[in-house]
């Protein structure tokens, strides 16, 4: 297999901008490994994971170097930084769900049992009954995913966290860590995301998460690097992005308060960084989605 090093990271495959405020992402098999010739090479995400439902043809995978052949009823869960690949039977059908991280704790912080996130990547299969369940769940998911109903959130959650619970309950041991466990670099980028989850809004320095880690700031900027092909302030600047979004497309906040919500004490300077990392204003880019979600 490929070493990691040289593994590429994307949002989606083949994109590098996340392309929604949504921190979920809903799409048909056939949108994306139709235009890649049925095959979606060796990639990896992060912050990310994915639920993969084969509801027709079949497809073979690659998890961390594992290779098996899918057939009709079959989930893969993909956590974040999971190596993985797909070839497709062409025509194949069914649905890919990327979930961020952030929103996956959100849904699951109600339920008792550990694991239900998962921690390991594995392909699940489900029975006839499980099989006429997801079909139904995944439907209703793609369905409000693409629409603009009324308490379209609350919707999608509630089908997010029924599928979590459904992979939660085929993985018993999905919350113990991998055989062999994780490096110590890995286990560091892993802090250093939960402490970016916790944290992004204190408009922390670099300095500040590496000390928290344990580390030098030059040493997790060179763990970044190395897994993700970024640096820490990059993916730092990442998480605020994500959280200006949403708060623009979904709130009714002013600018100002959205600046100073997000740890900025100049709403001027939030605009700068804002259109230095989108490519438009706050104000433009919530008239854009508007005007998308109309």
């Amino acid at each position: 297999m490929a070493t990691l090093s040289r593994v590429p990271v994307y949002k989606l495959y083949g994109e590098d901008q996340w392309p929604t405020p949504d921190m979920v992402h809903c799409e048909l098999i056939a949108d994306r490994s139709k235009l890649h010739d049925w095959q979606i090479k060796l990639h990896q995400h992060h912050g990310l994971m994915q639920l993969l439902y084969l509801k027709g043809g079949g497809a073979r995978v690659c998890l961390d170097g594992r290779y098996a052949d899918m057939r009709p009823g079959n989930v893969v869960a993909v956590p974040q930084m999971c190596v993985h690949g797909f070839r497709f039977d062409p025509n194949a059908a069914g649905h890919v769900v990327t979930v961020g991280y952030p929103l996956a704790s959100k849904l699951v912080q109600g339920i008792d049992d550990a694991g239900v996130v998962p921690s390991a990547p594995a392909v699940h299969v489900a029975g006839p009954a499980d099989r006429a369940r997801l079909d139904l769940v995944f439907g209703m998911l793609q369905e409000e995913y693409l629409g603009n109903r009324p308490q379209r959130n609350a919707l999608i959650e509630a089908m997010l966290t029924t599928l979590l619970v459904w992979v939660g309950r085929q993985s018993p041991a999905a919350g113990a860590e991998p055989a062999g466990g994780m490096d110590r670099g890995r286990r560091h980028f892993a802090t250093f995301c939960e402490l970016i989850e916790a944290r992004y809004a204190e408009q922390w320095t670099v300095d500040r998460y590496a000390r928290a880690i344990g580390i030098t700031a030059a040493h997790l900027n060179a763990l970044c690097r190395q897994i993700v092909g970024q640096s820490a302030l990059q993916l730092i600047h990442q998480r605020l992005v994500l959280a200006a979004k949403r708060n623009l497309v979904y709130t009714s906040m002013t600018i100002s308060v959205v600046s100073h919500t997000l740890g900025f004490s100049d709403p001027a300077y939030f605009t700068r960084f804002f259109k230095r990392e989108v490519g438009v204003s706050p104000k433009a880019f919530r008239r854009q989605a508007a005007t998308l979600l109309e």
